[in-house]
């Protein structure tokens, strides 16, 4: 892409530094979610096939800000929008090579169960967000909530990967970039936006709890909708099975000679 990476500028610590400051909160929901967190990454399967989705992600991210690169009108923000770009692109190129190298690693039977894959989402990038319909101050604060929840869920997966170094030095480096990227979309923003950006990073948060809302009800439809087709199965289906097993033993066996009426 020709841009230099933001990797170049080292950030003003360790990788654990991305999870400070996060509240209490934070920290609470951490603890909360570790044990499941470490059942999800506990399978290597399930652990390659997340890494590959994470590089998807990362890749489709990188392409909206150079959308974004390409929309906005301030040089500033052009330049720090093709870095981060950068970095996507890189990001997708290391989680794809970490994802394929596990897959090739993997024994014939270490199936796993998708369905709990959605306690460990990583980063969503843009989110579904139309680039073209925002301006610098919502796509920034969007951008630096994205990028802090990132930051604070790929430290939680280093925690919990103990038997797999590789793969927990991969979240260990990204999660440098990430702290970056959360600081200066808030300093962007804050300078942008010095008078209105607590009030933009609110709705942005509001925004992103809604589609939040969204996923959750999408996945807790199908989840009622396997119930009730199983409860209909199981009540509806048995009597109506009955009545046309009583039905058939009625009818007698063999050709049935109709009247001439019945012909006609």
């Amino acid at each position: 892409m020709g841009v230099q990476s933001l990797q170049d500028n080292p950030p003003r610590g360790s990788a654990g530094t991305a999870t400070k400051g996060t509240g209490h909160l934070a920290d609470l929901v951490g603890i909360v979610l570790r044990p499941l967190h470490r059942l999800v990454w506990a399978n290597p399967e399930r652990r390659a096939r997340k890494l590959l989705q994470f590089g998807e992600v990362e890749a489709a991210g990188g392409r909206d800000l150079v959308r974004a690169a390409e929309l906005t009108a301030d040089p500033v923000l052009r330049d720090r929008y093709l870095r981060h770009a950068g970095d996507e692109a890189r990001h997708a190129d290391m989680f794809r090579a970490q994802g394929r190298a596990l897959r090739g690693k993997l024994r014939e039977g270490d199936g796993d169960d998708a369905s709990i894959e959605w306690i460990a989402p990583g980063e969503r990038g843009i989110d579904g967000l139309d680039v073209a319909r925002e301006n610098d101050a919502t796509l920034l604060a969007f951008l630096h909530l994205s990028e802090s929840a990132a930051a604070r869920d790929f430290a939680r997966y280093a925690e919990v990967i103990d038997d797999d170094p590789a793969t927990r030095a991969l979240f260990q480096r990204i999660l440098r970039d990430e702290d970056q990227h959360k600081k200066y979309t808030r300093d962007e923003l804050v300078r942008i936006a010095p008078r209105r950006s607590r009030r933009v990073l609110w709705w942005a948060r509001l925004r992103r709890l809604w589609k939040a809302y969204l996923r959750f009800a999408t996945a807790f439809a199908g989840v009622i909708a396997g119930v009730i087709l199983t409860l209909q199965y199981f009540v509806l289906l048995p009597p109506f099975a009955w009545l046309a097993k009583r039905a058939a033993r009625r009818e007698q066996p063999g050709w049935v000679a109709l009247d001439e009426g019945a012909r006609r």
